[in-house]
């Protein structure tokens, strides 16, 4: 992948790094160490920097993911509401435990905090798109359209 023509488009905005990143992020599903590197000389700071903002951030992601990123909020109300169950259905349905991303590539799952939709919990996004009132047997419903979007 061409970083260069990426990190060239955001070199001279506010706030380029991490929109850079983003913009990484959004083609490959995780930024990759020589990205970060290249992006440390385009902006002109020390590699350590542009690692401390690609780690700081829990939005990216410095080892490959699925393409599908299934994030589950672990705040209160949606503890309360049952998340445990729906991460247990998640995990069973994707045959991988939370933090793993299924031997296809086709999906992550992750923890997050809250997602604001605190009304409607338990809570998951996939690739940001919120999904409220997440029961267990509500998962395969979920997921049905992503598995078919290969």
């Amino acid at each position: 992948m061409d970083y260069q023509k990426i990190l060239a488009d955001y070199v001279e905005m506010p706030g380029g790094l991490i929109e850079a990143f983003h913009a990484i992020q959004a083609e490959l599903s995780y930024l990759p160490e020589e990205a970060i590197i290249q992006a440390a000389q385009v902006f002109g700071i020390p590699a350590a920097q542009a690692y401390g903002v690609a780690t700081f951030y829990s939005m990216f992601s410095v080892k490959p993911r699925g393409k599908f990123v299934i994030r589950i909020c672990e705040s209160a109300p949606c503890h309360i509401a049952g998340a445990a169950k729906v991460v247990a259905a998640l995990e069973k349905e994707l045959g991988i435990n939370m933090g793993g991303s299924t031997p296809d590539g086709l999906f992550t799952l992750e923890f997050t905090e809250c997602v604001g939709q605190c009304q409607a919990a338990p809570v998951i996004t996939i690739n940001g798109k919120p999904y409220t009132d997440v029961s267990p047997e509500k998962i395969s419903g979920i997921l049905e359209p992503y598995r078919k979007n290969i």
